[in-house]
């Protein structure tokens, strides 16, 4: 079951088609990569399905219902541009932006007291945003868009400005989250990050679907059958490699080989002739490598 449909979603600005007719899927508890170059329509997309604004034409379906007004209730969304009131205290503006999401005083305390006792950030409820650090905002900003427990979570560029540390710290909370049920469409330039945590993509590029697919399949679509072989010693002479040497290297070379059978041929000659192998792999192109070439080419 999917959580999210696009059909043919379109939205322009006078003379500038900043949507064209996109439409993609995402799948019920999966982490989604929605990804495309500056410009390509990504936050109109997302203001579309927060409701902020309406698709000029096309029709949205969230949890098999046409996007209506009372949805925004069921979506958590975090900008890229953080929106918290500076002078506002951290305890005072998670309350606030729970009541706004439809919780009680007490459902919102409660939710608030466990997200703030998680990451160990009891003590600074009566401090105000602004005294924080920018690593801590964020977390500040991830705690409000959480703490409705929404079905569906929207989060552009979320570890921007966390070190290393509190960025796997969100990044297990995501992974959890996705565990409990939620849905998650992550938005950001980190192709390592979308590798790393997402299961399927869709990319745009000026207002278009220019790819989508599972992320294995993907990376597989794009392959070259170019292949790492790694060795001991010499590489015996009567190895036929033929046209399909691409780079020789000390004890290692990468080769072209079109197809799988060919593969284990050449694999089965290396081992015949007594050379020793440390790794034969075929080397698939990261997503940051397909980013470019597609986008390029449009």
């Amino acid at each position: 079951m999917n959580v999210l449909q696009l059909e043919k979603v379109r939205k322009t600005y006078q003379n500038h088609v900043a949507v064209d007719e996109v439409s993609f899927s995402v799948p019920e508890g999966s982490i989604f990569g929605l990804l495309g170059p500056n410009g390509a329509g990504k936050t109109s997309l997302i203001r579309i399905i927060t409701t902020i604004t309406r698709a000029d034409s096309g029709v949205i379906y969230l949890n098999g219902d046409q996007l209506n007004g009372s949805h925004p209730t069921q979506i958590g969304y975090m900008p890229e541009e953080r929106g918290l009131y500076k002078k506002m205290k951290v305890g005072e503006h998670l309350t606030y932006l729970a009541r706004l999401k439809g919780l009680s005083k007490k459902e919102a305390k409660t939710q608030i007291d466990y997200w703030l006792e998680k990451f160990e950030i009891q003590d600074w409820q009566k401090k105000k945003v602004e005294e924080l650090s920018k690593g801590m905002q964020q977390k500040i900003q991830f705690i409000a868009t959480v703490v409705h427990q929404p079905k569906l979570l929207i989060l552009d560029e979320p570890f921007s400005g966390l070190d290393p540390i509190n960025t796997n710290l969100i990044k297990d909370e995501i992974r959890e989250l996705r565990k409990k049920g939620a849905s998650i469409i992550f938005s950001t330039h980190r192709m390592e990050q979308v590798e790393e945590i997402c299961e399927r993509i869709v990319l745009i590029n000026q207002g278009k679907n220019v790819l989508e697919g599972n992320v294995k399949d993907v990376k597989n679509q794009f392959k070259e059958h170019l292949y790492r072989i790694e060795y001991d010693g010499e590489l015996p002479s009567n190895i036929n490699i033929g046209d399909g040497l691409i780079k020789q290297e000390e004890e290692a070379i990468i080769v072209k080989i079109d197809n799988e059978r060919d593969s284990n041929l050449l694999l089965s000659q290396m081992l015949q002739s007594g050379t020793h192998i440390r790794l034969f792999q075929e080397i698939l192109p990261s997503l940051n490598e397909i980013f470019i070439k597609q986008v390029g080419s449009n």
